[in-house]
C-alpha cells in the first residue's frame, strides 16, 4: 500500500477556490475526463451541500498492465461536502472498477486560513490486491501517476480561477449583491461548447452568492 500527502496554498479566498474546484471540468489539463454527471445533491438542515458525482476517466496504461485491465477507462465516484459557514470543502473520490488490480482513494479538503488564503490538503491511498509478485509494481505505478495527476489537477483549478478573476467575481458575502457571470460563462463555452453542467452552475451561483434581501 502506498500513501500520498500534500498541502498547497491559494492566494484567493475560500469561496472562489471552492467554486473553481467544482467547475474544474472541462479544462485543457483534464482531457482524460470523458464525462462528469451529478447523481445526487441535497442540503442538510445546517446548510451543508452534499453532492455525489460520477466521473468517467480514460488513462494510458503501461504495456505490462494492458492485459491485466483490458480497457483504460474507469468510473470514479466523487462525494463532497461544502460547509459555507465553516468555510470548508471536503471531497472523497475512489475508482469503482479495476479495484482488484488497483484502487485509488483520494481525500481533498479546502479551508480558509485566518490570512484569507485557501489551504488545500490532498491525501491518497493506493493499494493493489492483484498478487502474483506484481503488487508493489502496480502500487508504485499508481503512486507515480497520481503525483502527476495532482499537478495537472491544480493547473486546471488555477485556470478556472483565472477565468473567475477575469469575470470580476468577488468573494462571497452572505446577503451581498450578486456578481455578474456572463464573461465567465462565455469563456467556459469556448473551452467546451458541449458542456452540460448549466444546472450545476446555476445552482452553485445561487448557493454561493444568494440575492440581496429586499
Amino acid at each position: 500500500m502506498k500513501f500520498f500527502s500534500q498541502t498547497f496554498f491559494y492566494d484567493d479566498p475560500w469561496p472562489i477556490v471552492s467554486l473553481a474546484y467544482f467547475l474544474r471540468y472541462p479544462n485543457p489539463y483534464a482531457s482524460h475526463v470523458l464525462s462528469c454527471d451529478v447523481i445526487s445533491r441535497s442540503l442538510t438542515p445546517s446548510g451543508t451541500l452534499l453532492t455525489t458525482r460520477l466521473i468517467l476517466k480514460r488513462g494510458s496504461l503501461p504495456r505490462w498492465a494492458q492485459n491485466l485491465v483490458g480497457r483504460a477507462e474507469s468510473w470514479i465516484l466523487e462525494e463532497s461536502e461544502i460547509d459555507p459557514m465553516g468555510k470548508t470543502l471536503r471531497c472523497r473520490t475512489k475508482n469503482l472498477d479495476h479495484v482488484k488490480v488497483m484502487q485509488v482513494e483520494e481525500w481533498v479538503m479546502f479551508r480558509q486560513t485566518p490570512e484569507g488564503q485557501t489551504l488545500q490538503t490532498t491525501e491518497a491511498r493506493i493499494r493493489s490486491g492483484f498478487g502474483w509478485g506484481l503488487t508493489k509494481k502496480i502500487e508504485s505505478h499508481g503512486l507515480n501517476r497520481f503525483k502527476a495527476n495532482v499537478q495537472r489537477s491544480r493547473e486546471g483549478v488555477s485556470l478556472i480561477l483565472d477565468l473567475l478573476r477575469q469575470s470580476r467575481i468577488q468573494p462571497m458575502t452572505l446577503g451581498g449583491p450578486e456578481p455578474h457571470y456572463s464573461a465567465l460563462e462565455n469563456t467556459r463555452s469556448n473551452i467546451s461548447a458541449s458542456q452540460s453542467s448549466s444546472g450545476v452552475w446555476s445552482l452553485l451561483k445561487s448557493w454561493f452568492y444568494p440575492p440581496s434581501p429586499t
